[in-house]
């Protein structure tokens, strides 16, 4: 049973939190974290990402960024990166997490999987593009999560 799960993006402040908040909505029986590879720690959910996220009743205002740490990833029983190259740099630092980590949309595309492209510093329908697959990855992951 996947009861703590760690998301994690780059800076920690566009898909991962966002990734959190829709895990935490739809299975508000497990722990759900964020953290990033290489995080803008202390700083808040961008602006765009936020604004994508309360249109979709999530409220995402105390989040804090942080860094992934040794202990985030042993302690989670399932860890979500946005892209397989994360999933190779959590593997490379902690090769013993490696078979619990998974790409957030590990079940899109009819489960041949996707990453979930970085918003930071692109356009608005960019970030509308990232969100919507972060949805539906989410709704992939409840679906499978809940059985």
């Amino acid at each position: 049973m996947f009861n703590r799960i760690l998301v994690v993006c780059t800076g920690n402040i566009c898909r991962s939190p966002i990734g959190e908040a829709l895990l935490r909505n739809r299975l508000p029986d497990r722990a759900v974290e964020s953290a990033g590879l290489g995080a803008l720690v202390g700083e808040g959910v961008h602006p765009e990402a936020r604004r994508l996220a309360e249109a979709d009743g999530l409220d995402v205002s105390a989040h804090v960024a942080r860094q992934v740490e040794p202990e985030l990833l042993h302690h989670a029983d399932l860890v979500l990166v946005m892209s397989e190259r994360q999933r190779q740099a959590v593997g490379a630092r902690h090769p013993e997490v490696l078979g619990k980590t998974m790409r957030f949309g590990h079940w899109l595309e009819d489960g041949r999987g996707r990453d979930v492209p970085d918003p930071y510093g692109k356009s608005p329908e960019v970030f509308g593009q990232a969100h919507a697959l972060l949805v539906e990855a989410a709704d992939a992951w409840a679906r499978r999560l809940n059985r």
